[in-house]
């Protein structure tokens, strides 16, 4: 366990450093303002908005950003890199993602009786983008949604071909019918 904790401080501490990273800017001239680390300054606004999530107002929303604005600014930059790995890393996140979010709509009426849910869930996302070989949306991946598709990858595959099919019947004959008239 402390290993994995010395491996995620690190890629933190290298993150706020990375001259390429979005934020790198900001806690540059945060730690020049107040003379506090950026590691220091990253673990305080890490905790107040933890205090936030729990107590805050409109934390589905932060919830949804948190873990929408990271993973949308490294999926681009995967996408315009020249390597395959990033792409298939962030495909993976946004795949879990999905599914999530997919689970989340209808449950919504009981998740919200969840007492820290938007804490909850907020750590969830991290856990799946965090900059670590294995995590979360590689663990959430291979362990329950591959091996679904896996398994019914030729259901799905018919379902959308018939939904295909009967999608572009549909617009032929609506397009057949609008000519005539």
């Amino acid at each position: 366990m402390a290993i994995q904790l010395d491996t995620v401080k690190s890629a933190i501490k290298d993150s706020l450093h990375d001259e390429s990273k979005p934020w790198c800017k900001f806690f540059s001239w945060a730690e020049a303002q107040t003379g506090i680390s950026r590691l220091n300054l990253f673990i305080g606004l890490s905790v107040f908005l933890v205090l936030y999530l729990i107590i805050g107002y409109g934390t589905l929303l932060l919830s949804n950003l948190i873990g929408f604005l990271y993973p949308a600014y490294a999926s681009i930059k995967a996408v315009e890199s020249s390597g395959k790995d990033d792409d298939t890393k962030w495909l993976t996140y946004w795949v879990v993602f999905s599914f999530i979010t997919l689970i989340e709509f209808p449950a919504a009426i009981l998740l919200n009786w969840i007492p820290f849910y938007s804490l909850i869930k907020t750590i969830f996302f991290v856990w799946c983008f965090i900059p670590i070989s294995n995590n979360g949306s590689v663990v959430v991946y291979n362990r329950f949604i591959r091996p679904n598709f896996l398994k019914h990858q030729g259901d799905i595959d018919q379902a959308v071909n018939d939904l295909t099919k009967k999608a572009t019947e549909a617009a032929f004959e609506k397009l057949v019918t609008e000519k005539i008239n």
